[in-house]
């Protein structure tokens, strides 16, 4: 926990960038009957019942300082996916720059996982800019990630997506909109805090 909290209070030159990343899901539903329109002073009417169309997988990267985020929609959440989002990271989205990478330990999460999609040259050089650091078990709510997949949830997924086209287009759509924003997470809890708020987690020391 101390190591991630001292990553958030750090002070990043410009060839350096912090970034989150963590990954949700979203069901597809689609109507089974056409939804009634929205009469003067009523909203839209839903029929209860749907039809399950499917799930896609949401890749989340946000770079909380820089109030940017990206949003990678995938079929899947193989190793293979999770090296593509990062080499991607590197080469795309922050060419150049050393990225301080903050994620849980998911066991597709490792630098592994660049070997199981790319030649080894190519793994080890998208593996050299990188500096990772884990959130410890149970403390995936240090991930600075959770809050945008928070935000996102309420702002765009709460409510029925039929598929992955119109996902990508809600999506997109609600990205544009924060990155325009440049909306950025006033991240509060500094290592000494949290000495105090969660002492219950320290081991006791018998003098």
């Amino acid at each position: 926990m101390e190591d991630i909290l001292e990553v958030y209070q750090r002070t990043y030159d410009e060839n350096e960038v912090l970034v989150c990343m963590d990954e949700t899901s979203k069901q597809h539903v689609k109507e089974t009957r056409i939804p009634l329109a929205p009469e003067a002073g009523k909203l839209e009417k839903f029929d209860y019942e749907y039809e399950r169309n499917g799930v896609s997988n949401l890749f989340m990267l946000p770079a909380p300082l820089e109030g940017w985020r990206h949003v990678k929609i995938t079929d899947r959440h193989t190793k293979k996916d999770w090296a593509q989002l990062i080499k991607e990271l590197v080469d795309e989205h922050f060419p150049g720059k050393r990225i301080i990478l903050v994620m849980d330990n998911l066991n597709t999460h490792k630098l592994s996982s660049l070997y199981a999609a790319f030649e080894p040259e190519e793994a080890r050089r998208i593996a050299e800019c990188l500096e990772i650091h884990y959130t410890p078990k149970h403390g995936s709510w240090l991930d600075m990630a959770e809050i945008e997949i928070g935000v996102m949830s309420r702002q765009c997924l709460n409510r029925r997506i039929p598929d992955q086209k119109a996902l990508r287009t809600e999506i997109a759509a609600w990205q544009e909109q924060r990155n325009q924003k440049a909306i950025r997470v006033n991240w509060r809890l500094a290592t000494k805090d949290a000495r105090i708020k969660l002492k219950s987690l320290y081991p006791s020391i018998q003098s």
